[in-house]
């Protein structure tokens, strides 16, 4: 399910506004200071999370979200205890706070995103983000041995077909060298196998085929948000460039080969670390991600092309991203996918 639009009415008793987002992955939301951008952005996320005192502390009558399915979240806020309807159909069915995280999954990336409580402190969010990371890859890299598939319910393949997805297979494994991710093949079998070699050991090399899929099942998405993240990134950066040491450690290399630590980047590059980890790590497939203010702490030359990169990243995770922003650059060539929040007669 996806958010196709919402309204707001009454926010701090004053703006009423109805938004309907683009057909696309993307949507940019603009407007002047003080329009309630910001806040209509945390409210969506505070609704879809069942944060229900978070919600009823905004001075705002109702809000309705609006859905793919023809269904709409109705929330009416009397400034106590906020009122939750779902209607389809004109019919409305009230529904409990619990029950709002099933309805979609939601990722908000707030203008606060440098410093997060962790370990029961505040931290730097990029060291832990970081340290996450690493514990990812470790684990993965570290989780090489190749598991036995059951033959039950197994699809069939002929000769010249298992011949082909073994091609197809070891191209995935490839790939995912790259991330430093590489399955233990079992000694005296090489894969992909010759159409000579499955004739003479279908059994093992069928069975092979399977477990290396289930392999490439586990890990695929997490290598290939570490390419990519390591690609977006080095893009984007001036005179230095990330990579993943032998030890999934994120470091940074000056191109005179001097080494960097993270914590010397500048709160730009930093902040860029940290957008695409949580769209690339953290974001859900298939949810909604909320990013406002992206353009804080960026060149000017960076923030044009966070909307097309923002976009991309939408396409190969099938996300539905909305970015509230104050910058033109930030939505750059994209206007046909922004919606300016206006006052009626404003000028």
């Amino acid at each position: 399910m996806m958010l196709k639009g919402f309204s707001i009415y009454g926010l701090f008793g004053e703006y009423s506004y109805e938004i309907d987002l683009s057909d696309s992955n993307i949507t940019f939301i603009h407007s002047l200071n003080g329009y309630g951008k910001s806040t209509i952005m945390k409210l969506i996320n505070d609704i879809l999370k069942g944060n229900i005192d978070e919600v009823g502390n905004v001075n705002f009558e109702r809000m309705d979200l609006r859905f793919d399915n023809g269904t709409a979240l109705i929330v009416e806020n009397d400034g106590e205890q906020p009122l939750l309807q779902m209607q389809k159909n004109e019919l409305e069915e009230e529904i409990q706070p619990e029950d709002l995280k099933s309805i979609l999954d939601v990722l908000y990336i707030s203008p606060d995103r440098s410093i997060i409580m962790g370990c029961g402190e505040l931290r730097p969010a990029l060291n832990i983000y970081m340290e996450s990371l690493m514990e990812k890859l470790r684990d993965a890299k570290e989780d090489n041995k190749l598991a036995s598939v059951p033959k039950k319910g197994r699809k069939e393949y002929n000769d010249a077909e298992l011949e082909f997805w073994s091609k197809d297979l070891k191209a995935k494994l490839d790939f995912m060298k790259r991330a430093g991710m590489e399955p233990d093949m079992p000694s005296g079998r090489r894969f992909p196998p010759t159409r000579f070699e499955i004739m003479k050991h279908r059994q093992d090399y069928e069975d092979l085929a399977f477990s290396v899929e289930e392999y490439i099942n586990k890990y695929y998405e997490l290598a290939e948000s570490a390419i990519v993240y390591v690609d977006i990134v080095n893009d984007l950066l001036v005179r230095k460039n990330i990579y993943f040491n032998e030890g999934s450690i994120l470091s940074v290399r000056m191109d005179n080969g001097a080494a960097l630590p993270i914590d010397k980047l500048s709160s730009g590059e930093k902040q860029i670390l940290i957008m695409f980890y949580l769209f690339l790590f953290v974001a859900k497939h298939k949810s909604l991600v909320i990013i406002d203010e992206p353009e804080i702490s960026l060149h000017v030359a960076w923030q044009q092309s966070l909307g097309k990169t923002f976009s991309d990243i939408a396409k190969l995770r099938g996300l539905h991203v909305i970015v509230a922003t104050h910058s033109p650059q930030v939505i750059h060539d994209k206007w046909d996918l922004s919606v300016e929040l206006r006052i009626e007669n404003d000028k």
